[in-house]
């Protein structure tokens, strides 16, 4: 028997993330939104792609949440995009009251599911979905750092002309411009990365990383990036669903872990079977340290913003 997998918002991401997770055949799929009609035709048309793609999977677009009962993970994508000048805070409140009303939906229908928020600001509606749900945090995990780390990994793998898979390295704190490339832990065929790209340089190549959102924004000028964040939910899922035990950087609740509490943000965790199953947690340089609290107490401004509304 597959897999059911949600996926809230049939936009660029959520339908793109769907019909990755339709291709890979091990799981049926449920795409749903408020607007009539289409979440149906795109699902439909994924659906006629299965003898193409060679897979046998199942997927139903719908305005009804219903249809969602016993799925084992939800992907939430939905909420209002970025548009050029606009920052994933600029988002915030209006998402916050989507995501809100999605997680009482799903929770209702689906109480044991793994959650995926992808909605921005990222980190924040994390925690949101966490504390509407009721869930243990292990069940409520963001995609984040898979898709920055991605980015980062791409830009050294193009300034050294090597394989991206050569390239190791992590992406941490929160979703946005205060996110922390490790660059202590960024490996290049076991070479630190220090000894290979001069530091000038380097930083270029962090600050486009942390941009890297932004810069596809400037160029669509009426949407977001949505084939490389759809990509990093799907490993999400697979190391979920079978129970893989990747580490992968992912927007993580923490207790204790880096120095922090009570905030969701962008670490290393082993994600499993039951989600997060622990945090990994590196040793940062003082640098790091502080550029990381940094950026967790930009997500704290926005938890306390929606605190307050």
């Amino acid at each position: 028997m597959r897999n059911k997998i949600t996926v809230v918002g049939a936009g660029n991401v959520g339908a793109t993330t769907a019909q990755r997770i339709f291709d890979k055949g091990y799981s049926d799929v449920v795409l749903i939104d408020i607007v009539d009609g289409l979440p149906q035709g795109k699902a439909l048309d994924i659906q006629e792609s299965g003898p193409i793609s060679s897979s046998d999977a199942q997927i139903i677009g719908s305005n009804d949440y219903k249809e969602t009962a016993n799925s084992d993970i939800v992907v939430i994508t939905s909420g209002i995009a970025r548009k050029p000048g606009m920052s994933r805070d600029d988002l915030l409140l209006t998402n916050m009251k989507i995501v809100s009303q999605v997680v009482q939906e799903i929770v209702a229908l689906s109480p044991d599911s793994i959650l995926i928020p992808v909605t921005n600001p990222l980190d924040a509606m994390a925690y949101q979905a966490y504390k509407i749900s009721g869930f243990p945090s292990n069940r409520v995990v963001g995609m984040a750092g898979i898709l920055d780390t991605s980015r980062f990994r791409t830009f050294i793998s193009q300034e050294l002309n090597v394989s991206v898979a050569s390239i190791s390295t992590y992406v941490l704190g929160g979703h946005g411009d205060t996110m922390v490339p490790l660059i202590g832990q960024t490996i290049v065929g076991g070479k630190p990365i220090a000894e290979l790209i001069p530091e000038d340089r380097l930083e270029q190549i962090v600050q486009r990383a942390r941009d890297g959102g932004a810069e596809i924004v400037n160029y669509l000028k009426t949407g977001s990036a949505y084939y490389a964040p759809s990509a990093s939910v799907v490993q999400m899922i697979e190391s979920i669903l079978f129970d893989k035990n990747e580490i992968l950087p992912c927007t993580a609740y923490l207790q204790g872990e880096y120095g922090t509490s009570d905030v969701y943000a962008g670490v290393p965790v082993v994600l499993g079977q039951k989600g997060v199953e622990r945090v990994v947690e590196f040793k940062l340089t003082e640098k790091e340290k502080d550029l990381f609290e940094k950026s967790v107490d930009s997500v704290r401004e926005l938890i306390s913003i929606m605190s307050t509304s």
